[in-house]
């Protein structure tokens, strides 16, 4: 490895983050020439973002999209099941793409077949339905299912064609494959030739942990548990996803039978398509049920006969290929290799950033010396050869409480910073590296929390965690965005580095010198406030009403608002959608605030106001009713049902925009229901196009205090300019704002009631990066975020989601208005 220099023993936590602190640490870093050319010819779409998702999916380089746009362009690819010259063409360059897969893995197509499929997942399924699971006899043990805990979901989820079929699935450790091995090889089992599948991950995609892929013939031979304890014929199936992004595989080291990859997480472009990569001795024990087009050597409809085609590709591609997305990938190979010169460069080039990025990140700290991050993974990113380029972590705040993955995530956003956040499709991983139990899960499933869903800490403990991941494209600059946001939102200063740590992380590597670092930078974070001070307290009035009436548009004041059945009347019950019917916020179009909204009531008009101004009906007559398509779209997950509003302003929005979009509006015809009614409503809570509640209600005084925490911060950093108190309110896009409360007392709140209106407190509204929004410019800043996130711990809120409470039977009628009375009722009275 790699000598890490003595003089990084001057530097502060600033100075280690610089390139030629890095290159002391790491010299394979680019591919021999200027690696920030090359990015900023292929990949100018990501300026001024950093993009650390490339386990999820990576990037295309510019070129590659038009080259293969021009080869499309310029031949004729005909279905390459017909036999005309366009056809042949087809066929031809799509078995030249099988060569170059197969060369990419140094394997030949003597000893190797390459099916196309849709993706990994795919090609998964495909093996799990054609493999000849045989059910246990008096005479012969049943075929064996294994596969590690550090597993895909798309392998575990194997074991669900098996139910019924009399086959074991067994889910082992890592660590039992070697430590309950046998000292000699089994071999083949003569005898009993029943068929076992044993799979396992290459690399994690939780963590980046590489195992041996001297697994694979261990397996084989039957040396390795759980072979050596079963007999039988033993397959092995490498799951190469997460692997092949950035690290070359020689299948002539590890012959394993069974090969799936999903090719946009080596190149970007294209997706939906995948291989499996099946070893030849092994094609004929998969068996096939269904056949389609292409597949057949001969078949009779009037009759059970069939005979399969010779070529095992062949035989396995149900009807026709995506061909196209097949003839890109020649291009994908080119423009890799042209970049990067092949995949030892690349796994040299990502690991270097992601163990840099995991020795600082390991061992920054807070001012009071407790660790930033706690880190998931086996070893200390000592080789390329057992780590790849994926750091999965939490966060902690000084006092040592986790810090929810969901907070990380929209405070990355607001920096444009672009990670992953959950368990990764990995549960087994997720549980044995946070230490959930089964139990725990399950008590998480009945508190709500879901895969994919932003439920980060259930009883204070984390319920997934936070992944960042290097590409053959990334640069040091992102490693140095990345560990300047943890050290500017997530650290209380002064920052501090753990020397000892360091010198760990470097005789791990190296086994020699240390280095210790200068008194770290300071930076002062006073605590200005105390939320249980006591002061005189005022009464409870609400000082401001807004609705918004289009979705993430402009707000409109009014001072006497009637209250609907949804809400406010008209609030949200409008949206705007792009091209392909997808809402449009202002996370992706800022300038929808500048879109003025007005409702006129006695016109029976919504009005809006921009560069001009053009106006639709409040309530559609039934002519419109038929005349405009009904659609559908989702807000939040949801499915709403929405009828368009017509060309007119479509045209109107598309224009101001800058991108086809269209107006559309609820179906008064439909109902959608709030997924997690308050307490202590009976009846469902219907919602307009809102996100999550019926109304949000915000507490001026928690408004002022959030900009004492922006002056604060502000006092310490040069060239931003302090947002006003009614600048602040407008972000935060609050439906009521009330006054005479102590900042953040509304927290502790159950119900109220506002004039004569009775309300429920449904929830705390989490913040996003939205609020960034200057709603006056459409300017994005980072304030008020990182104030709020400074204040809050755990999840960033900010604000009260209310539902009003109606008797039984009874339907709306009150008018709310400025100036009325609020009398809360706290949870704890």
């Amino acid at each position: 490895m790699d000598v890490v220099s003595p003089w990084l023993a001057t530097m502060d936590f600033q100075q280690l983050c610089t390139l030629e602190t890095f290159q002391q640490v790491w010299s394979h870093y680019g591919y021999g020439g200027n690696l920030q050319d090359a990015v900023d010819q292929e990949f100018t779409r990501i300026k001024g973002l950093t993009y650390l998702d490339h386990a999820a999916a990576t990037l295309y380089p510019e070129s590659l999209v038009r080259d293969y746009c021009q080869d499309i362009s310029r031949n004729v690819y005909g279905n390459p099941h017909s036999h005309s010259p366009s056809s042949r063409l087809t066929h031809d360059t799509v078995e030249r793409v099988r060569y170059r897969v197969l060369q990419h893995f140094n394997a030949t197509p003597q000893e190797y077949s390459v099916i196309f499929t849709s993706g990994c997942t795919a090609a998964l399924k495909l093996v799990a339905e054609s493999f000849p699971w045989r059910p246990q006899t008096e005479s012969e043990a049943g075929s064996l299912f294994c596969y590690f805990t550090d597993s895909h979901t798309s392998v575990v989820g194997i074991r669900g064609l098996l139910s019924g079929r009399g086959v074991v699935a067994l889910c082992i450790s890592p660590s039992e494959v070697v430590n309950r091995a046998k000292e000699e090889a089994q071999g083949e089992d003569v005898i009993y030739q029943t068929p076992h599948l044993f799979c396992y991950p290459a690399q994690s995609n939780f963590s980046g942990r590489k195992y041996p892929l001297s697994h694979v013939k261990g397996i084989q031979m039957r040396h390795l548990y759980p072979a050596c304890d079963h007999q039988g014929r033993w397959f092995v199936l490498l799951d190469a996803a997460s692997h092949v992004s950035c690290s070359p595989l020689n299948l002539q080291d590890c012959p394993a039978d069974f090969i799936p990859i999903s090719f946009y997480k080596m190149f970007g472009f294209p997706t939906g398509l995948g291989a499996l990569l099946v070893r030849n001795d092994a094609a004929d024990m998969l068996k096939k049920t269904y056949f389609g087009g292409g597949t057949a050597a001969a078949y009779l409809s009037g009759e059970d006969y069939y005979v399969q085609a010779a070529n095992i590709s062949d035989r396995f591609e149900d009807g026709t290929v995506s061909f196209l997305d097949i003839i890109a990938l020649n291009h994908s190979f080119e423009a890799l290799y042209r970049i990067t010169g092949g995949m030892n460069n690349i796994q040299q080039h990502t690991f270097g950033l992601a163990r840099y990025t995991y020795m600082l990140l390991s061992s920054l700290c807070h001012g009071n010396r407790q660790p930033v991050a706690q880190i998931y993974n086996e070893g200390q990113f000592e080789s390329p050869s057992t780590q790849g380029a994926i750091l999965n972590f939490n966060l902690v705040d000084s006092l040592g409480q986790m810090i929810g993955y969901s907070q990380v995530d929209r405070m990355a956003s607001l920096y444009n910073i672009h990670l992953r956040t959950g368990c990764f499709c990995n549960t087994g991983a997720c549980q044995s590296f946070l230490g959930i139990t089964n139990q725990q899960m399950k008590r998480n499933l009945q508190a709500g929390h879901v895969c994919g869903d932003s439920i980060d800490l259930v009883d204070g403990q984390p319920t997934g965690s936070v992944r960042i991941s290097f590409g053959y494209m990334s640069t040091f600059e992102d490693c140095q965005k990345f560990l300047k946001f943890v050290a500017e939102c997530f650290v209380e200063k002064p920052i501090t580095v753990d020397q000892e740590r360091l010198e760990k992380l470097k005789m791990a590597t190296t086994g020699t010198q240390s280095f210790n670092l200068n008194p770290p930078i300071k930076f002062t974070n006073e605590k200005i406030y105390n939320r249980d001070l006591n002061s005189h307290r005022e009464a409870y009035t609400l000082t401001n009403i807004y609705i918004y009436p289009i979705k993430s548009c402009g707000a409109y004041e009014v001072h006497d608002w009637p209250v609907g059945p949804l809400g406010l009347l008209y609030d949200r019950g409008w949206m705007v959608v792009n091209g392909n019917g997808v809402c449009l916020s202002q996370k992706r179009e800022t300038r929808l605030c500048l879109i003025r909204p007005q409702v006129h009531l006695t016109s029976n008009k919504l009005l809006l106001q921009a560069s001009g101004r053009i106006s639709v009906p409040l309530e559609n007559n039934n002519q419109m009713n038929t005349s405009y398509r009904v659609c559908q779209t989702k807000v939040c997950n949801d499915r709403v049902e929405t009828v368009d509003c017509g060309d007119e302003a479509a045209s109107w929005l598309s224009n101001f925009l800058g991108q086809p979009c269209r107006l559309i509006r609820q179906n008064p015809d439909f109902t959608r229901d709030m997924k997690k009614g308050p307490r202590g409503v009976a009846t469902s809570t219907s919602l307009s196009l809102v996100n999550e509640a019926q109304y949000l209600m915000i507490n001026h005084a928690s408004v002022e205090l959030i900009q004492k925490l922006m002056r604060s911060r502000q006092d310490n950093s040069e060239g931003d300019q302090l947002l006003d108190t009614q600048n602040v309110i407008s972000r935060f896009r609050a439906n009521l704002v009330i006054a005479g409360v102590e900042p953040f007392e509304e927290d502790n709140w159950s119900h109220l009631i506002i004039g004569n209106t009775q309300f429920v407190v449904a929830g705390q509204c989490g913040r996003c990066q939205m609020v960034g929004v200057d709603q006056d410019t459409g300017t994005k800043t980072k304030e008020p975020l990182m104030s709020l996130s400074a204040y809050c711990t755990g999840k960033v809120t900010f604000g009260l989601y209310l539902a009003h409470q109606l008797p039984e039977g009874s339907s709306p009628g009150s008018v709310l208005s400025v100036g009325s009375l609020v009398q809360p009722e706290s949870q704890k009275s």
